[in-house]
């Protein structure tokens, strides 16, 4: 290869257009019409052409225009005014100024394996990295100190091609960085900023961009550089491409690299956010830091760092989750234990659900459990899921009780709402109304809009979805070389009056893509109706290795060609946030049919809800939450089953009962002017009911009052006066785990009533009217520890067929007395009867201690067993 001497080459901006390049290069724009309106009037064609990226844009005009521009002062002063919006925004205060303290730095740091900001930044896949986009819009919204960790991908996702049968062909297209809105950090002395990380025999080294995000930075990883070998050069090629060693060599860049990135840029962050299990490794690398900084011992910097990490889930199936053989942890770490001073088989079960089977695998869900202090799911149902799957982690505790919680995911409402939406939402809701999209109050004015102008609305969407669709399809024909006669169908494909459902989304085989097709003649008689046709859009992509999602999509083409539906079933090539966007701004009904409880959340149906569109979906993830009977449909039941093809078959039929009885009828209901009211009314409800509970401006701020507030205070505790406080906390975890084995419940008395004077009596042979009272004496064996250091509690509730209380309540009980020399201690509480049926009361010891992010992070819990009570 012969020596090249590269360099970056930028558009010579006249002075009066110099704000045009600082605008570009923050990704604010790119959720603010009047910007995007603004690029577009340079040139609209250039603009399509270069994909949506106003940085290209600008390399690409020719001089002459930019110096036309410079003149009109028209164009200029819509210039400024975007110059002085983006200058107000920036110097603003937001939501946590107002309500946390101010910093300077960021504070917390969000890291993620991919971030879908953009069409025009193509380091995504799906939702994950939609989600992590969206997130830090809202936290530039919201003014949260955060800023965002990931890898930039030479060659980004594959892009989608079709062949005429119907297969997907995967293209992967070198990513131009230098004409993105993306820059790269330079040191003092103005070459890159580059850290490095020790692998097997060598270092691999990586260089820093960032990407601006309104307020927030995206700071992303690049291995492509010398002194890297070709091999470590393709680390950040592609995202989730490769083999088992490459992605272990992805993540270990992303998070102790990305961890490293932050320290290179003087940016010390109190809290770290794990956003899925892929930047697991940042939490080692954390620990390794901190115990070289302070001299702490390993347990002692567990116990820190664990107070500042959070955990976010997204997977509700252990299948789907990163796991790395023995060999391959054995390879890359070998070197990297000996800094935190334990042994090979201690670090090993710091990734396994049985620590002491060596046989197992290393999961990076676990090392993310157990070592962060703030962990979730990502909608009320994953929530349970999440508790119940990895419940084993947490042993005799109830599943109910196992420290997982649920943040359920929203969306960005701003970047996914249509132009013309947005209008009509500033002219009803006010200009102001995205200043707090979580007040439900100022949604009810979605009422004042007129239907009229509501549907008006919808149909322009939908006339530019269509024309978006023919046009994409030419594209397509032109490249297979097909005949002029394709291309002219293709001006014919799709009714703008029709009802149009969209179904969009990753192709894999739980997201039942061609559930719809299970019966072939009742679908058919469905799209055919001469009076009420329907139209079905899908679009989305299997990954290059999954090959029953690639079938699946196979099966959608080829039922539309055997029953000539190519009018009525679209296929869209190439899913991403550009087309995403259109669908949502414009299908009438937005079909979601995963198996259920499979769905970790979904947001796409929450996009289509901002613009007016009807969900209709399973009952799983999200939709659990947002269905109202009048705000969409719910196909099936609230119901799991062990038969997925029993499943697959309720389910479908379920589909056509709703396509067929309500939703087609309601579509075409009309009043006497032809507007569909009754569809209007549900849309609007729809609206109002999700809107302002499912978006990220909400999800940011749940984030920041249960996880993010709290670990930061935390953190502060127990770092203050030398890590003292930090320190005394594993000694004290040390010691109860110690003596926990010598802990015993001794006996426990219950009484009828509050414990003056009543007798003992047998529960078993009482029946108790609600809001019968029974006290509660328990003798408790404590050696080595205080009464203090415990929390004796009343664990009470409905008894299941199996004699388990399932959802119950726990009372602290009182610490009365010490008896005896033997460490015995007596406590007492009360609990009352407030429901009807079968009732249990048990005692249990936890431990206690007010410096412990939960109660039940140390995985200790002790039950009185069988005939140690009177009952």
């Amino acid at each position: 290869m012969p020596k090249v001497c590269s360099f970056a080459v930028l558009p010579a901006l006249p002075d009066k257009l110099k704000a045009l390049d600082s605008i570009a290069r923050n990704l604010f724009w790119c959720w603010n019409t009047s910007f995007i309106e603004l690029f577009k009037r340079i040139d609209s064609n250039l603009w399509s052409a270069c994909g949506h990226n106003p940085v290209k844009l600008l390399a690409s005009l020719p001089q002459q225009r930019l110096d036309e521009l410079a003149k009109n002062q028209a164009f200029l002063s819509e210039l400024q005014r975007a110059e002085e919006k983006l200058k107000s925004y920036l110097e603003g205060s937001g939501w946590f100024e107002k309500n946390y303290s101010k910093y300077t730095k960021p504070v917390i740091a969000y890291f993620c394996a991919e971030f879908g900001i953009h069409e025009c930044l193509p380091f995504y896949s799906g939702g994950l990295g939609i989600l992590a986009g969206d997130h830090l819009k809202s936290a530039s919204d919201l003014s949260i100190p955060l800023v965002g960790v990931g890898l930039l991908y030479q060659k980004g996702y594959f892009r989608q091609q079709l062949d005429i049968d119907g297969w997907q062909q995967e293209v992967y297209l070198e990513n131009d960085f230098y004409n993105m809105p993306i820059d790269l950090i330079r040191g003092s002395d103005g070459q890159p900023l580059t850290i490095g990380v020790e692998f097997p025999d060598r270092t691999v080294y990586a260089q820093i961009w960032s990407i601006t995000v309104g307020r927030v930075k995206l700071y992303l990883l690049d291995t492509n550089i010398s002194p890297n070998s070709s091999t470590d050069c393709m680390i950040t090629t592609s995202l989730y491409g490769g083999d088992l060693e490459m992605r272990i060599r992805q993540e270990i860049i992303l998070g102790i690299g990305g961890l490293r990135a932050l320290a290179a840029l003087g940016i010390e962050p109190l809290i770290c956010h794990m956003n899925e299990g892929h930047a697991g490794f940042m939490a080692l690398e954390r620990i390794r830091e901190l115990q070289k900084s302070t001299n702490m011992t390993f347990a002692e910097a567990v116990e820190t760092t664990r107070a500042g990490n959070v955990f976010t889930m997204h997977t509700p199936v252990k299948a789907g989750l990163d796991e790395f053989p023995v060999e391959l942890m054995d390879k890359y770490f070998t070197n990297f234990i000996p800094a935190f001073g334990i042994s090979r088989e201690q670090f090993l079960s710091l990734g396994r659900i049985l620590p002491d089977d060596a046989s197992e695998s290393f999961k990076m869900a676990i090392l993310g459990l157990r070592l962060s202090g703030y962990v979730n799911g990502v909608s009320k149902l994953h929530g349970q899921v999440s508790r119940e799957m990895w419940s084993s982690l947490w042993p005799a505790l109830p599943v109910d009780e196992v420290p997982i919680i649920s943040v359920t995911n929203g969306v960005h409402i701003k970047s996914w709402l249509s132009n013309e939406m947005n209008s009509l939402y500033e002219r009803y809701l006010g200009p102001d109304w995205t200043d707090e999209p979580v007040n439900e109050s100022i949604w009810n004015g979605i009422d004042q809009i007129p239907d009229e102008e509501f549907w008006r609305v919808h149909q322009q969407c939908k006339d530019r979805l269509v024309a978006f669709v023919r046009n994409q399809l030419k594209t397509r024909f032109n490249r297979r070389g097909t005949y002029h006669s394709e291309l002219n169908w293709a001006d014919e494909v799709l009714d703008a009056k029709a009802l149009t459902i969209g179904f969009a989304r990753r192709f894999v085989s739980y997201k039942r893509g061609n559930l719809l097709f299970s019966d072939p003649q009742r679908l058919v008689k469905l799209l055919n109706n001469p009076d009420r046709p329907v139209q079905l859009i899908f679009a989305g992509k299997a990954h290059p290795k999954d090959s029953s999602g690639k079938e699946i999509m196979r099966q959608i083409i080829s039922f539309a060609t055997k029953y000539g539906l190519q009018r009525r079933i679209i296929f869209l090539e190439d899913y991403d946030i550009d087309v995403a966007r259109m669908l949502v701004h414009a299908v009438d009904v937005w079909l979601n049919n995963p198996r259920r409880p499979m769905e970790a959340s979904g947001t796409s149906g929450m996009k289509a809800a901002m613009n007016g569109v009807l969900n209709m979906s399973c009952l799983d993830g999200w939709w659990c939450e947002g269905y109202s009977s009048d705000g969409g449909w719910a196909i099936g039941a609230e119901q799991n089953y062990k038969d997925p093809d029993y499943q697959d078959s309720v389910d479908s039929q379920a589909i056509y009962n709703l396509l067929e009885n309500e939703v087609v009828p309601l579509y075409y209901t009309r009043s006497a002017d032809d507007m569909p009211r009754a569809w209007i009314h549900r849309a609007k409800n729809s609206i109002k009911r999700i809107a302002p509970q499912f978006n990220t401006h909400r999800m940011v701020a749940e984030y920041t009052q249960k996880f993010y507030g709290p670990a930061i205070a935390k953190w502060q505790y127990l770092t203050a006066e030398a890590m003292t406080r930090a320190k005394a906390l594993s000694m004290w975890k040390s010691n109860m785990k110690k003596a926990w084995s010598e802990f015993a419940i001794k006996d426990v008395q219950i009484q009828l009533g509050n414990g003056q004077g009543n007798v003992p009596f047998n529960l078993r042979r009482h029946q108790l009217k609600v809001g019968s009272q029974l006290s509660i004496n328990a003798l408790v064996r404590l050696p080595k520890v205080s009464p203090d250091d415990v929390s004796v509690e009343l664990y009470h509730g409905l008894v299941d067929s199996q004699g388990n209380i399932r959802n119950g309540s726990a009372v602290r009980m009182l610490y009365k007395e010490t008896v005896g020399q033997d460490s015995e201690h007596r406590f007492v509480g009360s609990v009352s009867c407030t429901e009807t049926g079968s009732y249990g009361v048990a005692v249990r010891v936890l431990p206690r201690n007010t410096d412990l992010v939960n109660p039940y992070e140390l995985g200790l819990i002790l039950w009185e067993t069988a005939g140690g009570t009177n009952g």
